[in-house]
């Protein structure tokens, strides 16, 4: 039976999704020993040998005492520890590009109300069973933040205010339930207990957001005799903020970089604050290289760099990178989109104070030739962006979507025309609003959904095993929603939401990103008079 101790090791080493065996527990106890740790110390002692170990290159799942023997060596042969803690933070030591296949996948457990861990094998074709849990998990992950919201949180005490959540079966009342059509093509909502059809004729209008077939919605209404579901009123779910999800699940690593606590996040937001506070990220949408302002437009953007002194950390390079489709094209076709790719690799060589300390991230678009044509797309096929790999050693060739973990921050890129895919699947009864009021709804309505592409699997298919990654929950730091519509920035729930628009148009633009105050802000470079 462990001690006291031993339950602390496992379960700081289990929070980086390490596992201990009794040599290894044997040899961490005998460092804390030799040290002279005392209890109130030994959690950040512990995280640091964890930290450290999982930055070896050969580190394992398991932890092996050779690499837990090596990582105390050189912790020995620092002079002054004290010192070397109060050193400068590396920011290229806590950037991360996650690609969506990486990411573990956790289910929800009903019989334990938790997440866990799936540890199969997964795969592009997925099996029946993993399109009925993906499809799950998405009503749970929404019911378990709708449950705890204080609007339906179960009380002890009577109250007219809070409101009770029922299913299909125990209609009327209220419900949240999927938005689907019938055979007979009428609107209806749909779970695991049953279907029925919805009637719109009392509802005036719909609450804030764009309902589509496929999301999840809270419907209040009445059974009514003829066995369809009179609605009064329809919104979307509540949306929980990153904090609260942080400090229920903050123990599970969604990522699969190593979890971090709440007190761990506020000494790097602090720090990032202090140290970091001139530290930029540019977004870029709609590179087309076909385009002949294009490249003279990269070029500007990083003379402006050089003169002004101004490195960004991280330049994200999204698709379309070509204008038109040549999926369909011919051998020429084909051709010039390498030779467009091998120009650009060219360019960003023709900077050395840039390509040395900037990560270029390159996201595939909808036009873009990938392993896949279905979400999560693979990264842009890598016989085409082999000069890019050669010349930029800080190249980083994602999928779509992608995510950026930065210290305690994460931050979700996903290029997709989101709105006009929105707007043309929208159910029931639809909302007369301005372009202002529509990006608004574009934003809730995903991040209240919890995921990016709140559709059904007929109008955006996905690959069911990988679903998880177009998951967003907890709540990310900032997402990247690159579209062809126009350009936008929101926080709503504390999550910042913007979209960098067309990066050639009446003139050259893109966003930065400001990891020290969570906040973008649009760039804006004019053509030059010759083009």
């Amino acid at each position: 039976m462990p001690d006291d101790r031993q339950r602390t090791i496992i379960k700081v080493f289990r929070k980086y999704s390490n596992s201990l065996g009794p040599d290894a527990l044997d040899f961490i106890e005998q460092i804390l020993d030799e040290n002279g740790i005392s209890d109130e110390d030994i959690d950040m002692s512990l995280e640091t040998l964890a930290k450290e170990y999982n930055k070896q290159d050969d580190a394992t799942m398991k932890v092996t005492v050779d690499i837990l023997r090596r990582v105390y060596e050189s912790f020995q042969e620092q002079d002054n520890p004290d010192e070397f803690q109060a050193e400068t933070i590396d920011p290229d030591s806590h950037l991360y590009v996650i690609d969506a296949f990486e990411m573990p996948l956790w289910h929800w457990s009903v019989e334990r109300g938790t997440f866990e861990r799936f540890n199969g094998q997964m795969t592009i074709s997925g099996s029946p069973e993993s399109r009925v849990l993906a499809v799950r998990d998405r009503l749970h992950v929404i019911k378990q933040c709708v449950l705890r919201n204080e609007h339906f949180a179960p009380s002890t005490l009577p109250s007219r205010d809070r409101d009770k959540l029922v299913t299909v079966r125990c209609l009327p009342l209220s419900t949240t339930r999927m938005l689907t059509h019938s055979k007979e093509g009428n609107v209806c909502i749909e779970d695991a207990d049953g279907v029925v059809e919805l009637d719109f004729s009392k509802l005036d209008a719909p609450g804030d957001g764009l309902f589509t077939e496929g999301c999840l919605a809270l419907v209040e209404g009445e059974y009514t005799e003829e066995a369809t579901l009179e609605i009064i009123a329809i919104g979307q779910p509540p949306c929980e903020p990153r904090s609260t999800a942080r400090s229920i699940y903050g123990h599970i690593d969604f990522l699969g970089k190593g979890a971090t606590s709440l007190v761990e996040d506020a000494q790097f937001s602090v720090r990032i604050r202090d140290e970091l506070s001139e530290l930029h990220f540019f977004f870029l949408s709609d590179v087309w290289l076909d385009h002949p302002q294009t490249i003279p437009g990269l070029q500007k953007m990083f003379d402006n760099c050089i003169e002004n002194n101004f490195i960004p950390k991280v330049i994200t390079l999204c698709g379309n990178f070509t204008s038109r489709s040549i999926a369909h094209g011919n051998s020429r076709d084909i051709q010039r989109y390498q030779e467009n790719f091998d120009a650009l690799a060219d360019l960003i060589a023709s900077y050395p104070t840039i390509t040395r300390t900037t990560h270029f991230i390159f996201v595939p678009g909808p036009l873009d030739i990938t392993g896949n044509s279905v979400l999560p797309r693979r990264p842009l096929l890598s016989t085409f962006v082999t000069r890019l790999k050669a010349k930029v050693p800080k190249a980083h060739f994602a999928t779509n979507p992608c995510r950026i973990k930065f210290f305690n921050q994460e931050i979700v890129i996903f290029r997709e025309d989101s709105m006009s895919k929105m707007l043309r699947n929208i159910v029931g009864v639809k909302p007369i609003v301005r372009s202002d009021d529509l990006k608004r709804f574009l934003v809730q309505s995903i991040l209240d959904q919890s995921h990016l592409t709140p559709l059904t699997n007929g109008v955006q298919p996905t690959l069911s095993d990988f679903d998880h990654s177009l998951r967003l929950y907890p709540l990310p730091t900032a997402i990247v929603l690159a579209d062809k519509y126009d350009r936008y920035k929101i926080t709503y729930t504390g999550c910042h939401v913007f979209n960098p628009g067309t990066f050639v148009g009446g003139s050259y633009t893109f966003s930065t990103y400001k990891p020290s105050e969570i906040n973008s802000e649009e760039c804006v470079l004019a053509f030059d008079e010759e083009e």
